[in-house]
C-alpha cells in the first residue's frame, strides 16, 4: 500500500509540472540568428570568464547550422585581425589581453606585484598588470612565478585577479646546435646544453632559423626518450667576444639592456645640479678610494685622523663616504623600477651588467679623484680599543684626492710609493725598496692619476697621499683589534681572477692575492654597515638587514660525520659560534687538507639574505648589520640610504622636470621591505651563480688547449657515479666517471665520502691530490672531463658478480653493468 501511495504521489507531481505555466511555453526549434561581429566582440570583452566557441554559441542560443556558420565567422574574424585565439581555445580582442590568461611575475615593488603575459604577440611592449591583493592564492609570489589570472581593464591599464598558482613552465635550455650522422647515415641535429650539469644532448625537432654551431634558447617537450628540443630564438656565436658571459646572461635571463625610458631618466638625473646646499662640504679632506685595479665603479672612499677630543685620547675619527645614489635614483621612477628588477650589478671577466645605466654607475655616481661628487657620509668615532662609540650620517660634497688600486696602496705603506701616472715605485726611481707585500706589476698604470691639475703643482711621488694612508692604517689597527676580539668566521677561500688581454683573450688565470689593504677597506665598510643598521634602529626606522643565521642542526650533523672521517671530534652539544669553526680551522693549519675543511665549513653555513626582521649576522659575529656601502651595485644599499634620508631628515634640494621629488624611502616601500628583501635575495643568488659559471667557462676555455695533458688536481666531491676534481691553482670542476676507474667494482661510502674498490685496493676521497689526464674542456658549458693516466687494474680481468645488499662500510653498490650508474633516466643522447 505504501509503495502504491508513493507512486501515486510522484505521478501527481509530474502531472502538476506538466500543466504549470512555464511548461505551456513552446520550446524554440531554431536559433534566433547568427550574431554580428560587433556583438561577438562585445560579449568577449565584457565576459568575466574565458570565451570559446561553445560559450559564444550558448550565449546567443545557436543551434544546428548556425553553429557551423559561427565557426566560419570566427575564422573570418581571426583572419581579419578582430580577435585572437589564446591558448585553451579562448578568444580575446586582437592586440588585447585574454580575459583569463597565464601571467609571469616580473617585479615586486613595495606591496605591489607586477606581472606580464607569459605569451605576448600584440603590437608594442607587453602590458604590466598589478596583482590585486584580495584573493591572492598560494602564498607570497616571487619573481618568475606563474599564475592563472582573470584580467580586468582599470583606468588606462589592467589588473590581474589570481585564480591559481601554476607549476613551472616547460623547461627552457640554452645550448649549442651540433650535428652528427647516425649509424644508418642519417644526419641528426642535437642541442648540447650550456649547463655543465646536463648529462645528455637533446634531439632537435625544430631548429628554426638557427644554424649548426649557433648558441640558442630552446624549449624541451616530451618526456624520457621522447624529449625533443624546439629552438625558440638564436642568441649568437658562442665563441664571439663576450660570448661566455652572454651564455650566463641568456641562461639566467639577466636583464642587460636598458629601455629608452630608463636611459632618458638617467640622462635627466645626471644633470641634477650639485651644490653644497643641505650638504657638508668635505672637499678639503684627503679622502681616498681604494679599489681593485679593474674596478668598473667606485662606491666608497675613506678618511681617518687622530681624534683631538681629550675625552677620546688615543682614539680616531673616520669618515666612510658612499656615493649618494639616492639623490639620482628616486623612488617610483623608471630608474628605480629597473634597478629593483635587476637587484644588483653582475660582474663578469669581460663585462659588467650594471644595476644602473653607465651615465650614473660609471659617471656622476662613481667617486672619482678631482671631481665633485654627492656622497652619503658616515662619521665614526673609534676609541683606543677599536670600538665604534658613536656615529653620524650626513649628505656631503666630496672631492677625492685619489683612486688607488689595492696593490698600490699596500706598496706605498710598505715604503714603495707609486709615481703618479707611471705605476712605478720610488725604488725604481732611485728611492727605497719594496717590502715584499706589493703585488702590483710594474707594467700596470694606476687606476687614475693621483693628482688633479686644479690642486696646483704636483707634489713629489706619494708625498700628499702617504700621510692620508698612514692615518687610515693607524685607525684600522684598532678596528682590526676589535674584530679579532669579536672573532668572526675566518674562512680564507681562494678567489679566481681571469686576466684578459686587449683583444679579450685569456692572458692568465690566477688566485687573487689578499693584502692588508683589502682587510682595511673591509673593516671600514663593516663599521659603516653596522652604524647604518644601529642608526636606523635608534630612530625606530625600518631596516633592510643583511641576515646570516646560524647553521642548522642538520648541517652540523653532516659536518660532524665528515669530520669523523678525519678522526676529529666535533661536539654537537656546544654553543655554536664562529670561534668554534675558527678553532677547527686552526687545528688543520699545517695540514694539506685545510682547503677541504674550509669548504666543508662553508657548506655547513646558511645562505645570507635580506629582510626587515633582524636575526643578526652569524658569520661576522654581529647583532645588527645592514648593507650601506655599495648603492651603485646593490639595491639593498639604496633602500638603506633612503631609510637614512627619512629618519635623519636628509632631504636636499635637487628638483628636475620629469623626476620624482622625494629621495627617501616612503611609506609603501617601508611596509613592503619583506617582499623586496625576498626578491633581491633571489636576484643576488642568480648573479652569484651566473658569475661562478662564467669563471668556469673561462677556465675551460683556457684549458681547451691542454686537452690530453696531465694536470695536478684535487678531488672535490665523490658520488656513486664517479668523483669530481679541480685543477690546482685554476679551479673548474671535472668528472672522472666510475666506469673509467678500472675493472673492479666500486662502492660509494656516503658518510666517509669515498669510492672504494671491491677488494680494497684503491680508494678515492675528498681532498685527495692526484695527477689526472684532461680529456675534455668545453668552454660553452664550463665542463671538464678527466681520466686517470694509468688505470689501476684489479686482480680479476672480469668484473666480480653483482652483490646483493650493502657493500663495504655500509655503502650500497651503486654501479651497474658496464660501469654505468643505476637509476639514471634517459632523456636523450648521452654525452
Amino acid at each position: 500500500m505504501a509503495d502504491h501511495g508513493g507512486d501515486a504521489l510522484s505521478l501527481g507531481k509530474a502531472r502538476l509540472r506538466a500543466y504549470s505555466p512555464g511548461a505551456m511555453k513552446k520550446r524554440p526549434n531554431k536559433s534566433p540568428g547568427l550574431p554580428t561581429s560587433q556583438q561577438i566582440l562585445d560579449f568577449i570583452t565584457t565576459s568575466d570568464q574565458p570565451v570559446g566557441k561553445r560559450e559564444i554559441a550558448k550565449h546567443f542560443a545557436l543551434h544546428g547550422n548556425d553553429k557551423i556558420a559561427l565557426k566560419a565567422l570566427l575564422k573570418d574574424m581571426t583572419d581579419e585581425g578582430l580577435v585572437d585565439l589564446a591558448p585553451g581555445r579562448a578568444f580575446h580582442k586582437h592586440g588585447g589581453l585574454p580575459r583569463v590568461t597565464v601571467l609571469r611575475v616580473a617585479a615586486i615593488e613595495g606591496s605591489n606585484v607586477w606581472t606580464v603575459p607569459e605569451r605576448w604577440e600584440g603590437a608594442g611592449p607587453a602590458p604590466r598588470l598589478r596583482v590585486m591583493e584580495k584573493g591572492r592564492r598560494g602564498g607570497a609570489l616571487g619573481v618568475g612565478d606563474r599564475i592563472l589570472a582573470r584580467t580586468e581593464e582599470r583606468g588606462s591599464g589592467h589588473v590581474a585577479h589570481p585564480m591559481k598558482r601554476l607549476a613551472a613552465s616547460a623547461e627552457m635550455v640554452i645550448g649549442v646546435l651540433v650535428e652528427d650522422k647516425s649509424p644508418g647515415g642519417k644526419t641528426m641535429i642535437w642541442l648540447r646544453p650550456a649547463d655543465k650539469r646536463a648529462r645528455f644532448d637533446f634531439a632537435v625537432a625544430d631548429k628554426g632559423d638557427a644554424k649548426i654551431g649557433d648558441l640558442v634558447r630552446a624549449e624541451l617537450t616530451g618526456r624520457g626518450p621522447a624529449t625533443r628540443a624546439k629552438v625558440i630564438d638564436r642568441i649568437g656565436d658562442p665563441f664571439a667576444p663576450k660570448s661566455l658571459s652572454m651564455i650566463a646572461i641568456a641562461r639566467h635571463e639577466i636583464p642587460h639592456i636598458f629601455d629608452g625610458e630608463t636611459l632618458a631618466e638617467a640622462e635627466k638625473a645626471a644633470k641634477l645640479p650639485l651644490t653644497p646646499d643641505g650638504r657638508e662640504d668635505l672637499r678639503d679632506l684627503p679622502i681616498v678610494a681604494i679599489d681593485p685595479r679593474d674596478a668598473r665603479d667606485h662606491d666608497d672612499a675613506v678618511w681617518a685622523a687622530p681624534d683631538d677630543d681629550p675625552a677620546n685620547k688615543g682614539g680616531w675619527r673616520a669618515i666612510v663616504a658612499i656615493a649618494d645614489v639616492s639623490f639620482y635614483v628616486r623612488p617610483d621612477g623608471a630608474l628605480d623600477r629597473e634597478a629593483r628588477r635587476r637587484g644588483n650589478s653582475v660582474y663578469f671577466p669581460d663585462q659588467v651588467v650594471p644595476m644602473l645605466p653607465e651615465t650614473l654607475s660609471a659617471g656622476v655616481c662613481s667617486l672619482k679623484a678631482g671631481e665633485d661628487r654627492a656622497a652619503m657620509a658616515c662619521h665614526l668615532v673609534v676609541d683606543k680599543h677599536g670600538k665604534v662609540t658613536s656615529w653620524r650620517f650626513a649628505r656631503a660634497l666630496v672631492r677625492l684626492r685619489a683612486n688607488i688600486a689595492y696593490e698600490d696602496a699596500q706598496a706605498m705603506i710598505d715604503g714603495d710609493p707609486i709615481l703618479p701616472g707611471t705605476g712605478r715605485g720610488t725604488s725604481e726611481a732611485g728611492g727605497g725598496a719594496p717590502s715584499g707585500k706589493r703585488a702590483a706589476e710594474t707594467s700596470h698604470k694606476p687606476h687614475v692619476p693621483l693628482h688633479h691639475p686644479a690642486d696646483g703643482p704636483p707634489p713629489r711621488a706619494g708625498e700628499d697621499l702617504l700621510p692620508a694612508l698612514q692615518n687610515l692604517w693607524g685607525c684600522w689597527a684598532l678596528l682590526a683589534k676589535a674584530r679579532a676580539a669579536r672573532a668572526p668566521l675566518e674562512l680564507d677561500l681562494p678567489e679566481r681572477q681571469v686576466i684578459l688581454d686587449d683583444q679579450g683573450n685569456i692572458a692568465e688565470i690566477r688566485l687573487r692575492e689578499r693584502l692588508d689593504a683589502h682587510r682595511l677597506i673591509e673593516d671600514y665598510m663593516i663599521a659603516a654597515n653596522v652604524a647604518a643598521a644601529k642608526a636606523l634602529e635608534a630612530k625606530k626606522s625600518p631596516v633592510m638587514y643583511r641576515i646570516h643565521e646560524p647553521p642548522s642542526r642538520e648541517k652540523l650533523v653532516s659536518l660532524k660525520e665528515y669530520l669523523d672521517s678525519f678522526d676529529r671530534n666535533f661536539a654537537l652539544g656546544q654553543v655554536i659560534t664562529p670561534a668554534v669553526f675558527n678553532r677547527l680551522i686552526d687545528g688543520f693549519s699545517d695540514d694539506d687538507r685545510l682547503p677541504e675543511i674550509m669548504e666543508a665549513i662553508l657548506r655547513s653555513q646558511t645562505q645570507a639574505y635580506y629582510g626587515p626582521a633582524n636575526s643578526g649576522h652569524f658569520g661576522l659575529a654581529l647583532g645588527s648589520y645592514a648593507h650601506f656601502t655599495s648603492p651603485i651595485r646593490r639595491y639593498a644599499d639604496l633602500i638603506v640610504h633612503r631609510a637614512l634620508v627619512d629618519s635623519w631628515r636628509l632631504e636636499v634640494p635637487g628638483k628636475a622636470k620629469g623626476l620624482p621629488e622625494r629621495t627617501g624611502l616612503g611609506e609603501a616601500d617601508a611596509k613592503g621591505l619583506s617582499r623586496i628583501g625576498e626578491t633581491i635575495s633571489g636576484l643576488e643568488r642568480r648573479a652569484m651563480e651566473a658569475e661562478r659559471e662564467t669563471i668556469d667557462r673561462y677556465v675551460a676555455a683556457y684549458l681547451a688547449g691542454k686537452v690530453g695533458e696531465i694536470v695536478p688536481a684535487r678531488i672535490t666531491g665523490v658520488q656513486p657515479f664517479g668523483f669530481f676534481a679541480t685543477v690546482d691553482g685554476l679551479g673548474g670542476d671535472g668528472l672522472v666517471p666510475v666506469s673509467t676507474l678500472g675493472s673492479e667494482r666500486f662502492f660509494y661510502d656516503e658518510a666517509a665520502r669515498t669510492l672504494d674498490s671491491e677488494h680494497g685496493r684503491v680508494s678515492y676521497s675528498v681532498g685527495q691530490r692526484l695527477a689526472l689526464r684532461l680529456m675534455e674542456a668545453n668552454p660553452v658549458s664550463g665542463a671538464l672531463r678527466f681520466e686517470l693516466p694509468d688505470v689501476p687494474e684489479g686482480a680479476s680481468v672480469k668484473r666480480p658478480p653483482r652483490r646483493e645488499g650493502k657493500g663495504k662500510g655500509g655503502a650500497k653498490p651503486m654501479v651497474g653493468k658496464r660501469g654505468r650508474p643505476k637509476n639514471i633516466r634517459h632523456q636523450g643522447r648521452r654525452r
